[in-house]
């Protein structure tokens, strides 16, 4: 039996500045503040628990914004104690998460609005089928460092024609 494709609830970032992310995140990219920044101690409360045991003891305090996307798709803004900022932001040889995409048919529109808020390009706007679609998309980092993409239209629309052949 083949399983039935499941829903993408949400991703969670590590950020320097909670303040900042958050009015980056719904100012730039407009998302939805569902849950404005909040201290989370460790500590014997549930949320405090459910860290220790995802983070292990120690871990000390965070602090935790939650936005949501047009499309209902969270964003989980966290600011640990200690943040440091890799080395690398683009460790792509590294398995794990090194990207995610959102989608805007204003793709340039966004990312001029991206660069202005400190965010930065990493390529040229590229074009999937240039002379049969109007596919775009590019690669570029928010203020914080972390790289997402920016696609025109979407991920099935762009990549059911073979985008690569």
């Amino acid at each position: 039996m083949t399983p039935t494709p499941r829903s993408f609830s949400h991703i969670g970032l590590s950020v320097p500045d909670l303040e900042a992310a958050v009015k980056f995140y719904s100012e730039v990219m407009g998302f939805y503040t569902i849950m404005g920044p909040t201290e989370v101690t460790e500590d014997d409360s549930d949320i405090g628990q459910m860290c220790t045991d995802v983070f292990g003891p120690g871990w000390n305090s965070l602090r935790i914004a939650h936005l949501a996307s047009a499309d209902r798709i969270g964003f989980e803004l966290f600011e640990f104690d200690g943040n440091q900022a890799p080395e690398n932001n683009l460790d792509f040889r590294r398995h794990g998460t090194f990207h995610f995409a959102i989608q805007d048919p204003d793709l340039e529109g966004l990312l001029t609005r991206i660069v202005e808020a400190g965010g930065k390009q990493r390529m040229p706007v590229r074009e999937y089928f240039p002379d049969e679609k109007p596919y775009r998309m590019v690669y570029v980092e928010d203020p914080f460092g972390i790289v997402f993409e920016i696609y025109s239209h979407s991920y099935e629309l762009t990549y059911s024609a073979g985008a690569y052949s």
